[in-house]
């Protein structure tokens, strides 16, 4: 990755983004190289490099420390596979504290792929953003039964858990789920709500939760940023 000195594009931003995508690809995961090492790397100014670390400062990308440099700042949030859990309870293991902001809501006709999983000719979708120590870290698309959308919404949803809503104040009880993690991009309509490069690539997970009587209750696509993402599962080899 280098700089395009003839881009409109100031040259801070420019480094900004090659730092914000090292750190995602795991290049940089503790202490980044030094402001003399990025002038040299990049031939620009000193002024250049602190700008562009400052920005991932106020973004909480990175952090100084006094008298001993600049550092990543992010925690990833480990989550374990083949385990039913909300992003809550998943950032609260890791010591962070979850957030959740509603962006919007209301009825829908869902994609023909939608279709297809779920049954649901119209289902009620609802969208937020998750955070983690105040970091944005994923965008999630709900889809639900009309029925189960509208009791959902007589909730305040900015940092509630939807799980627990649903279990506890619904009385829905959950039978099983099927997930699936591949990666890809936001959606066009997403991309400025992570604080990310709008190319980069995000974990993209499917989740299918069906009740006891095998309907399902919701279908989510969720959009994780991979830079704060880990997934941990045991594995155990049977003997013979």
């Amino acid at each position: 990755m280098s700089l395009d000195y003839n881009s409109p594009i100031p040259l801070h931003v420019q480094l900004k983004e090659i730092i914000e995508r090292k750190v995602a690809a795991g290049d940089y995961t503790d202490q980044i190289p030094t402001e003399r090492k990025f002038t040299e790397d990049y031939h620009v100014s000193r002024s250049t490099v602190r700008e562009a670390i400052n920005l991932l400062v106020k973004e909480g990308v990175l952090e100084k420390k006094h008298g001993k440099g600049t550092f990543v700042s992010l925690k990833p949030i480990q989550d374990w596979l083949g385990h039913l859990s909300s992003t809550t309870d998943t950032i609260l293991r890791m010591g962070m504290k979850p957030g959740a902001r509603l962006v919007s809501h209301y009825i829908t006709e869902p994609s023909e792929e939608i279709k297809k999983i779920t049954g649901f000719t119209e289902a009620y979708f609802i969208k937020r953003i998750r955070y983690a120590d105040e970091i944005p870290i994923g965008v999630e698309r709900h889809y639900y039964p009309i029925s189960i959308g509208e009791k959902l919404l007589s909730y305040n949803l900015n940092d509630a858990t939807l799980y627990d809503l649903l279990e506890n104040e619904l009385g829905i009880q959950f039978a099983h789920a099927r997930q699936t993690i591949s990666n890809g991009q936001l959606m066009n309509e997403d991309k400025d709500l992570l604080m990310i490069p709008p190319e980069s690539y995000v974990l993209v997970a499917e989740r299918t939760i069906k009740n006891q009587s095998n309907e399902i209750i919701e279908f989510e696509e969720a959009y994780y940023r991979s830079d704060m993402y880990s997934f941990t599962i045991n594995l155990s080899r049977k003997n013979g």
